[in-house]
C-alpha cells in the first residue's frame, strides 16, 4: 500500500508541477503511466550508476520490434541506435537488456517508472521533455520543416498559412511548434491525428492528399524525400534542435559515462552530401557509405529485419573497420556508378560484373568475391537450347547498361539472329524474370546466383543455356582511393570462401529448403491434426484465434517441424524471426510452448495493428496474415497503392491481394516506404493458408 501511495503522490506532483502541464497531453500520459506502473510493473527499479554496476546490466528501453520501420535508402540502418546502446553498455563493461516498449509514447513513463535505465532512440530535447528527463548529449541537430505537395505553389513564406491546416499528433514534438504557429496567423487550423500514425505516415498522407500540410523534423524529410516524389519542403519552422538519448533525472554519473562514449563514437549528422576521401577520412568521419540496389539480393526488409547478401558483407567489412554502415540506394542501378563519382557514396556492393582491366578508368574494382555463371532464362515450358543458333529470331530483353547487353551483343555478332530490347534501367533483373514469365518478355539472361533466388521460390522460369565461362563480382571505389581499395581487397582475402561467408552466401544463393518440402502431410491422421493440438487450443483461445487457423498456419510454416530454419534465420513451429522473439520477451522459438504462444501473439500483434476503419474481422485476419509474412509495412504500402489503382484497402482478396505483387516492380516499390518486395509470396500464403483451414474445419466441424 505504501508503494500504491507513493506512486499516487508522485504522478499527482508531476502533473501539478507547471501551469503548462496541468492540461498537456504529455503530462497527463506521463503521470497516467507512472502510477499505472505501481500496480503492473514486474522488474522496476531505480537505481544510480554504482548501483547499476553492481547488478551488472544496462537496461536499454526502445521501441518493440516490429514492423513500424522503413527501408533505409539514405542513413543507418533502422537497428543502429540498438546496437550503439550495446556497444555503450559493453564498454563500460555491463550486459546490455533490451526491454521492449509498444511505442515510442510509453518510452519516457518506462524510463521514470523504473523499468530501464536509458532510452536509446533519438528524440527531440524539448522544453517539456526536459522538465522530466535527463538528456545526454546531443548525437543529432534537426530543423523542423513545414511539408506541402510539391505542386502547392500558394506556400512560400508563414503568411501564407492562413487558411491552411497543419495535421499533427498531439504527442509529437511539432505540437507546440504548431500552436506558436496559429498564434502568429488566427485562420490557420491544427488538425488532430491519431497517436497510432507514425511521422512518415502523416508524409505520406500529405504526398497523396489526404492531409494538407505538416510538419517533421528534416532528417525524417530527407528520408521520406527519398521515397515520396510528391512532396516538398516548403521552409523551416524551427531552429535548430538537438536529438539526444533520455535517463533519470539525477543519474549524472551515467550521463558522464554516456556522453563521453558519444564523443569517441564522434557522431554526426548524416545527411546526403558529396563526401570524398580514401580510408583515413572514413575512419575520421566514422561512417562508410555504401552504395547499392534495393532487390533481393541485395538489400531489402523483411520481417522487420534488414537483410541481403551485398548489405551482410558491407556491414561486416564496416564492423572490421571499425566504423558505422551507411546504406545509399540511389534512383535506379544505372546511377551507381555515378553517384560514386559525384561523391554520395564510399563504395559500390551491387553485385557488379568486373569489366576488363583498364576499361573503366575513374572506378577501381576490387578482387573478386562471389562468382556466377550468366545464364539464359525463359518461361518453365520452354526446352533447353541445344545450341546458340536455335536461339535465331528469338528476343532477349536486358538493361542497356549491364553486362548482359554485351553477352546478347556477342551473340549478333556472332552471326546469330536475335533482336536485343532494351528495358529500363530501373527495372532489377528479378523483375525482367517476372515478366519473362508473365510472357511480357520473349528471353533474357541473368547471373546465376539471382536465378537460383527466384527458382526457390517460383516454378514458372528456368534457366535454358549458359554462356561462357563464370564471371566474377567486384566491388568498385573511386580509382584515387587506393587505401580502401586495399582494406576491400583485404576483407575479401580474410573473407571469401571461409565459413562466415560460405554460411552468408548459402542463406541466400543455396539450394531451396523450403519448410513445406521437409515433411510429409500429416492428415491422414483423422484424429488430430498436429502433435500440438492442444497447445494451438491454448492459444488460440487466449489470443481469440480458432486453432484450426493457427494450426493451419503452423503448417504451412513448418510442416509441424519445432526444429525448423529459413534460409535467413526464421525459428521453429511459427518461424519466428529471432530478433522478433526477443522483442517480444521470449527466448526459445524452438520450444512447441513457446512457440505457438510466440506465433498466436505475433498474429495479434499484427491484427491489432490495422486501424479501425479496417472493421470485417475476416478480412482483419487475411491482412494479418500477409504482415505476418512479409511485414505489416509492406502489406501497408500495398494498400497505399490499392487506392490509387481504385482498389478496396480493407479488403484482401480480390483488392488489395492484387495489388501486393506490384511491390516486385521498381516503378512501384521505388516510391513506397519499405520498398521492394516479393509480395507473390504473401498472396499465395494467405491462400494456402485459408485452403488448409478449411480442411482442418471439415475434420473438426463441431468446435469453435
Amino acid at each position: 500500500m505504501q508503494r500504491i501511495l507513493a506512486g499516487m503522490r508522485f504522478a499527482h506532483g508531476f502533473v501539478t508541477g507547471s501551469s503548462r502541464a496541468q492540461s498537456g497531453w504529455f503530462a497527463k500520459t506521463c503521470a497516467f503511466f507512472l502510477l499505472l506502473s505501481f500496480f503492473s510493473c514486474k522488474y522496476d527499479e531505480v537505481l544510480d550508476y554504482e548501483g547499476i554496476k553492481q547488478r551488472g546490466t544496462l537496461r536499454i528501453l526502445a521501441p518493440r520490434i516490429s514492423e513500424q520501420q522503413f527501408l533505409p535508402r539514405s542513413g543507418y540502418p533502422i537497428d543502429y541506435g540498438r546496437t550503439l546502446a550495446a556497444r555503450f553498455a559493453e564498454r563500460v563493461g555491463l550486459e546490455p537488456e533490451f526491454v521492449w516498449v509498444n511505442s515510442r509514447d510509453d518510452l519516457i513513463p518506462s524510463l521514470l517508472r523504473g523499468s530501464g535505465d536509458l532510452i536509446a532512440a533519438n528524440m527531440t530535447v524539448t522544453e517539456d521533455r526536459s522538465r522530466v528527463v535527463l538528456f545526454s548529449d546531443p548525437v543529432d541537430v534537426v530543423r523542423e520543416q513545414l511539408v506541402t505537395r510539391i505542386d502547392d505553389g500558394q506556400l512560400a513564406e508563414p503568411s501564407d498559412l492562413e487558411g491552411r491546416t497543419i495535421a499533427l499528433r498531439e504527442s509529437s514534438s511539432y505540437w507546440r511548434t504548431a500552436q506558436e504557429l496559429q498564434q502568429q496567423f488566427p485562420g490557420m487550423e491544427i488538425r488532430l491525428v491519431s497517436e497510432r500514425l507514425d511521422t512518415e505516415e502523416i508524409l505520406y498522407r500529405v504526398a497523396t492528399g489526404r492531409y494538407d500540410l505538416t510538419i517533421a523534423d528534416d532528417n525524417i524529410v530527407n528520408q521520406a524525400l527519398g521515397y515520396l516524389s510528391d512532396l516538398r519542403h516548403a521552409f523551416d519552422v524551427s531552429e535548430q534542435k538537438q536529438v539526444a538519448w533520455g535517463l533519470r533525472p539525477g543519474a549524472d554519473d551515467l550521463k558522464a559515462a554516456l556522453d563521453s562514449f558519444l564523443v569517441d563514437e564522434s557522431l554526426r549528422p548524416l545527411r546526403a552530401v558529396r563526401q570524398f576521401g580514401d580510408l583515413d577520412a572514413i575512419v575520421e568521419r566514422g561512417v562508410l557509405r555504401v552504395l547499392t540496389t534495393n532487390s533481393a539480393a541485395t538489400y531489402f526488409v523483411w520481417r522487420g529485419e534488414l537483410l541481403g547478401f551485398e548489405y551482410e558483407l558491407a556491414r561486416r567489412l564496416a564492423r572490421d573497420l571499425g566504423v558505422r554502415l551507411e546504406i545509399v540506394v540511389p534512383p535506379n542501378r544505372g546511377s551507381l556508378r555515378s553517384w560514386l563519382l559525384q561523391g554520395y557514396g564510399d563504395l559500390i556492393a551491387a553485385g557488379l560484373t568486373r569489366p576488363e582491366t583498364g576499361s573503366e578508368a575513374a572506378i577501381s574494382f576490387s578482387r573478386r568475391y562471389n562468382r556466377a555463371i550468366e545464364t539464359l532464362v525463359a518461361r518453365a515450358d520452354e526446352p533447353p537450347v541445344i545450341d546458340l543458333p536455335a536461339l535465331a529470331d528469338r528476343t532477349i530483353a536486358v538493361r542497356r547498361r549491364s553486362s548482359y547487353w554485351d553477352t546478347a551483343q556477342e551473340l549478333v555478332d556472332s552471326g546469330i539472329e536475335v533482336d536485343i530490347v532494351a528495358v529500363p534501367e530501373v527495372m532489377e533483373t528479378e523483375e525482367i524474370i517476372a515478366a519473362v514469365a508473365a510472357g511480357d518478355y520473349d528471353l533474357t539472361i541473368a547471373d546465376s546466383h539471382v536465378l537460383d533466388i527466384e527458382l526457390s521460390w517460383r516454378d514458372d522460369i528456368r534457366g535454358v543455356t549458359t554462356f561462357g565461362d563464370s564471371v566474377s563480382h567486384s566491388w568498385g571505389v573511386r580509382a584515387e582511393d587506393g587505401e580502401l581499395l586495399a582494406a576491400v581487397n583485404s576483407f575479401f582475402r580474410s573473407e571469401y570462401r571461409g565459413r562466415w561467408y560460405n554460411i552468408t552466401r548459402n542463406k541466400y544463393f543455396g539450394p531451396a529448403q523450403l519448410a513445406r518440402e521437409r515433411q510429409l502431410d500429416r492428415d491422414s491422421a483423422r484424429d488430430v491434426v498436429s502433435p500440438f493440438d492442444e497447445l494451438f487450443r491454448e492459444y488460440g483461445d487466449r489470443f481469440g484465434f480458432d486453432w484450426r487457423l493457427l494450426a493451419a498456419q503452423a503448417y504451412e510454416e513448418s510442416r509441424f517441424d519445432p526444429r525448423a530454419r529459413s534460409r535467413v534465420g526464421a525459428m521453429g513451429l511459427m518461424q519466428i524471426m529471432p530478433q522478433t522473439a526477443r522483442g517480444f520477451g521470449f527466448d526459445d522459438p524452438d520450444d512447441p510452448s513457446q512457440a505457438i504462444h510466440l506465433g498466436a501473439l505475433y498474429l495479434r500483434h499484427q491484427a491489432d495493428q490495422f486501424g479501425p476503419e479496417l472493421k470485417n474481422n475476416q478480412d482483419r485476419i487475411w491482412f494479418a496474415l500477409a504482415s505476418y509474412n512479409a511485414g505489416f509495412g509492406h502489406v501497408g504500402d500495398a494498400r497505399r497503392l490499392a487506392v490509387l489503382h481504385g482498389k478496396d484497402p480493407d479488403r484482401w482478396f480480390g483488392e488489395v491481394e492484387e495489388i501486393m505483387p506490384l511491390l516486385a516492380r521498381s516503378e512501384f516499390h521505388s516510391q513506397t516506404r519499405y520498398g521492394y518486395c516479393r509480395c507473390s509470396e504473401p498472396v499465395n500464403y494467405v491462400r494456402r493458408i485459408r485452403e488448409k483451414f478449411r480442411a482442418y474445419r471439415q475434420l473438426f466441424p463441431n468446435e469453435i
